[in-house]
């Protein structure tokens, strides 16, 4: 008798070409341009191969045009499921008032339906950006969980490496002065917790990071290591997973577009680290690193984790 593999929930944040170019500060991002057409037949073939149905994070204001309608329904109608990942794309989302808050996940919700057919169930905020009014907000439309935090003391050296790559105004950097989150971000737990909000409470599902050292270990981040060593990169990856197997993490691991295109694919965006590589190389490194999950973990969309977890009554309420 074969041991169950223990479940893995793995998610894509479908951020477009011009949300990266926003968030940069880069002209041009207001004619919307995307890539949508080109990265999600990748995604949805790769996912295909392994037999995966996962979970995408999909941004409202790619929902509410029309040329991301067919990539954005083929998500659908592949069968994963659909999350939310605010209206605008903004990382300072953190800085909205409750009212703009409620506004920002509502019209995300319409245009997303209206582009898939699916009414999300769960939210990331961009940038990992939470607030109480976010929170607040998720709890009063019914959301199943959030998946808003990343638990690394990484936060202030990945977004120093990104202010080093912009041309942003100091205004703009006030703005995003919180992005990816602060040093105390890697004292948050790695397990799924409640939020208590009022008398109500919501589910929050990490993304994971190495038990212990709290150290990133999503995709985008293997793919920077393997620039250096596509050895080194595997065995970080193997150490991680056999870490959370120890601590009895399930693991919530997390996918970007950028992972399945290269330089050749989209040049504007070469300041990202690992967009250097050829897209045949970059996805070759990814399927390795894939297929290693799959030998290791069951992998599923979100909400069956969430649903795994509520079920089990046995999770902490947060601080």
């Amino acid at each position: 008798m074969t041991e169950e593999l223990p479940i893995c929930s793995l998610s894509v944040d479908l951020d477009n070409q011009w949300s990266y170019m926003k968030t940069h500060g880069d002209a041009g991002w207001e004619s919307f341009p995307s890539y949508l057409d080109l990265v999600v037949p990748r995604i949805l073939e790769t996912l295909d191969r392994f037999g995966w149905k996962i979970t995408f994070f999909i941004v409202g204001q790619d929902g509410a045009l029309e040329k991301n309608r067919e990539a954005l329904q083929a998500i659908a109608a592949a069968g994963h499921e659909i999350s939310n990942h605010s209206f605008n794309h903004e990382p300072w989302l953190h800085l909205y008032t409750k009212e703009q808050t409620v506004d920002e996940i509502a019209r995300a919700e319409e245009a997303i339906e209206a582009a898939t057919g699916q009414r999300p169930r769960g939210f990331r905020g961009p940038g990992y950006s939470l607030s109480r009014a976010t929170l607040e907000a998720l709890v009063e439309r019914g959301y199943l969980y959030d998946a808003s935090t990343l638990p690394t003391y990484l936060g202030p050296l990945a977004r120093w490496y990104y202010f080093h790559t912009t041309k942003l105004s100091p205004e703009e950097k006030a703005q995003r002065k919180i992005l990816f989150g602060g040093f105390n971000e890697g004292l948050r737990p790695l397990k799924p917790y409640l939020w208590n909000i009022g008398d109500r409470q919501l589910l929050e599902i990490p993304v994971t990071t190495m038990p212990i050292l709290k150290m990133p270990f999503h995709f985008s981040y293997l793919l920077y290591i393997a620039t250096y060593s596509p050895t080194i990169a595997l065995l970080y990856f193997r150490s991680a997973l056999a870490l959370c197997r120890a601590m009895r993490v399930e693991p919530s691991l997390l996918l970007h577009p950028l992972d399945f295109l290269g330089g050749d694919d989209v040049p504007q965006l070469a300041f990202f680290p690992a967009m250097k590589l050829e897209a045949r190389l970059k996805t070759d490194r990814l399927q390795r690193m894939l297929r290693l999950l799959g030998q290791r973990h069951h992998v599923a969309p979100m909400s069956v984790q969430a649903e795994r977890f509520l079920s089990s009554l046995i999770l902490p309420d947060s601080k």
